[in-house]
């Protein structure tokens, strides 16, 4: 089945994932992500990064957060000051910290793809159907040992603020507390944008480390402008901002749906790392 990406919870709507006729068989991605080892691997590999990351952090007191301060740009970063404030931990949830895993079995079954009506009522009744992130559960702990606050930043509705936290709770995460802890798509006039939401974060925590499976969990300056994937894919490897990857942005695993799932042939294949059966049987 083809995975169609729609817009993501780290854009401006929740997740999305494809419009097919369900098939046999849950998609790659899924099968990946919500079944495999190797994605329980690579997730629980990103929080034993995070972790090790923040325990050395903790301890050399930062001067700034890892939060893109107002103003700055990819090419020329600058972060929010730490000064004496308290330290904290911003994640996204959705296939960050919390596996949406019943309402991808309603997708893959149904084959209908992301509607608002669906997602809405998974927001509102879906925690009996959630788990943890592989590793986060350990992870969010161990960080609130350290005495790093942790705080969930969310395009999930604010008009399901309470169901997100019982949500949050039932994944085995802890406690959020929506204005504190918990912000949410509608807390502010930005839409889907995140930035205005981690400023406010910062002008009360230092930031140490942010968690997510979207660029724009980062920073809103990835998707200025819908740039296409080849640029897009090169803001991520070029430095400073590639510094950052596992060094205070840590990057968890999503095939299913997302900002990541663009482009034709002509984006996903250079021109020169092409390559087709050669002819008349050479190579024999």
């Amino acid at each position: 089945m083809l995975l169609v990406p729609l817009a993501a919870c780290a854009t401006t709507t929740p997740p999305a994932v494809t419009g097919a006729a369900p098939s046999a068989n849950p998609p790659a991605g899924m099968q990946y992500l919500y079944g495999s080892g190797e994605g329980a691997a690579i997730s629980v590999q990103a929080w034993n990064a995070l972790l090790a990351y923040a325990a050395v952090t903790v301890k050399a007191r930062p001067a700034n957060s890892v939060v893109l301060a107002e103003g700055a740009s990819l090419a020329a970063p600058s972060f929010e000051p730490c000064g004496d404030k308290p330290f904290a931990a911003v994640f996204d949830v959705d296939e960050t910290v919390m596996l949406n895993t019943g309402f991808e079995y309603h997708d893959a079954k149904t084959g209908k793809g992301y509607n608002p009506a669906d997602w809405d009522a998974w927001e509102k009744t879906g925690e009996g159907a959630v788990g943890p992130v592989p590793g986060a559960d350990r992870g969010v702990a161990a960080l609130r040992a350290l005495g790093v606050t942790v705080i969930f930043n969310t395009n999930r509705s604010a008009a399901n603020a309470d169901a997100t936290v019982r949500a949050i709770r039932a994944a085995g995460l802890g406690e959020a507390v929506h204005g504190q802890t918990l912000y949410l798509q509608g807390d502010d006039n930005t839409g889907g944008m995140k930035d205005a939401r981690r400023w406010r974060i910062s002008d009360s925590y230092c930031v140490i480390a942010m968690g997510g499976d979207q660029l724009g969990d980062f920073s809103d300056l990835f998707n200025v402008g819908k740039p296409a994937p080849g640029p897009r894919r090169a803001m991520t490897m070029q430095a400073p901002v590639a510094g950052l990857w596992g060094n205070g942005w840590f990057v968890l695993p999503n095939p299913v749906y997302g900002s990541g799932l663009v482009g034709g042939y002509d984006d996903v294949f250079p021109m020169d790392k092409r390559w087709e059966l050669p002819a008349n049987g050479a190579g024999k």
